[in-house]
């Protein structure tokens, strides 16, 4: 395709869906003018919520400032969910999870209950300047007007000197962690009658009035958790609709910096890309990611161990660049495998590209007492943390208010 036919096809694309797709930085009207944290409850009851993710630790904040009696179970050994970070690899601290707003940056005031539009974060705006596809065998430039395109269609951002997993600790895990009970893996939800059962792997029961689930949607289709009673035929067939591909982030440390912003790969299915994860961070560490999700992580998952992982993804490398991974690569990495970790299982969902159907019954109670939010639970089409973040404060919201 020529450039003035791909300037055609990508200004008619970007009419039709500026109109008709709203999401992510292009759902700043969607926002709510006011969340859960701004509002005041009254309520007497006992609340459990189950995973201290960002969902669920967003809802217990609106509970802790309420003084409403509740409690976390967590089935890991930390907090956070999909945001982590590490600080060992490089002169800036790296998001080893969730790394990308995709909201307009006015989304951090909304996310904190903070009034105004000035936000107090320092952001980089990710609008990419050298980006190169590979398709295996050609090493392709991608023209700057492709870039600016993409960043005016989809502007997105990154913190500049901090991570997701910063501003959720800072802002919210704060004020909840003291209630978080950890290495409680969840196995079974009784609400048959007229308390709550929540009962863990360790044989540990709990009651409590009503119970709020934020596990990911790859843990509920795994039916890990069993339901008494047992989920509706609604609610499962919402919950088997959802997309929710295995994937892996491989963070590589080398002594050069010999590649571009990014590089998109060709694959048979799925999605991969090399990129640079100092981008504007102004740091003198070099930092390259690899992001590959569906089957392209798929294809990873048949070696043996993580060290033939980052063999594998040196060697590609090496044959773009005529070596220099091997070169410049200090043999430090970290790796971070979402698809195959027991209670995540999967990378991340796209709520607005779901049925509205589908979503309805995902967000419905089950007899006002099991309530549910995450990600995909996301009302307002904001994508990623923001999503999921919100909708802890919309399911929290729901739980205090209907009887």
């Amino acid at each position: 395709m020529g450039n003035k036919s791909l300037i055609i096809v990508l200004c008619f694309l970007s009419l039709i869906l500026t109109g008709c797709f709203k999401w992510a930085a292009r759902a700043y009207d969607k926002l709510p003018n006011e969340t859960a944290l701004n509002k005041s409850y009254n309520y007497k009851g006992k609340v459990i919520i189950v995973g201290a993710g960002a969902a669920g630790l967003a809802a217990a904040k609106v509970l802790e400032q309420n003084n409403i009696d509740y409690l976390i179970l967590e089935a890991t050994n930390r907090y956070g969910g999909r945001l982590k970070k590490d600080t060992s690899l490089a002169d800036f601290p790296i998001d080893i999870g969730a790394e990308w707003i995709h909201s307009a940056p006015i989304v951090l005031n909304k996310l904190k209950g903070k009034k105004g539009d000035e936000i107090e974060e320092e952001l980089i705006p990710y609008h990419l300047e050298e980006t190169y596809t590979w398709d295996g065998a050609k090493y392709k430039e991608v023209s700057q007007f492709q870039n600016n395109f993409m960043y005016k269609f989809m502007p997105e951002s990154k913190f500049k000197n901090s991570t997701w997993y910063d501003f959720v600790n800072e802002n919210i895990a704060v004020a909840v962690k003291h209630k978080i009970q950890f290495n409680s893996p969840v196995t079974e939800i009784n609400y048959a009658g007229e308390k709550v059962f929540v009962k863990t792997k360790n044989g540990e029961v709990y009651t409590a009035d009503k119970v709020l689930v934020t596990v990911s949607i790859g843990v509920l289709k795994s039916n890990y958790i069993t339901f008494i009673p047992d989920l509706n035929h609604e609610k499962k067939k919402a919950i088997n609709a959802i997309e929710f591909l295995p994937g892996f982030k491989l963070i590589m440390k080398f002594t050069d910096k010999f590649y571009p912003d990014a590089i998109n790969c060709k694959v048979k299915s799925g999605e991969k890309v090399y990129y640079d994860i100092a981008f504007k961070k102004e740091a003198q560490t070099n930092i390259l990611g690899l992001l590959a999700v569906g089957g392209s992580a798929e294809e990873y998952y048949k070696f043996e161990s993580e060290e033939e992982i980052v063999n594998s993804a040196i060697a590609e490398l090496d044959d773009i660049f005529n070596g220099k991974a091997s070169e410049t690569f200090t043999g430090e990495y970290v790796l971070e495998n979402w698809g195959q970790h027991q209670f995540t299982m999967g990378t991340w969902t796209k709520a607005f590209q779901q049925k509205k159907s589908d979503l309805k019954s995902l967000n419905k109670s089950l007899d006002r007492k099991i309530y549910f939010a995450g990600e995909i639970n996301d009302t307002y089409q904001q994508m990623g943390v923001p999503g999921a973040i919100l909708s802890g404060y919309y399911a929290v919201d729901k739980l205090l208010t209907e009887e």
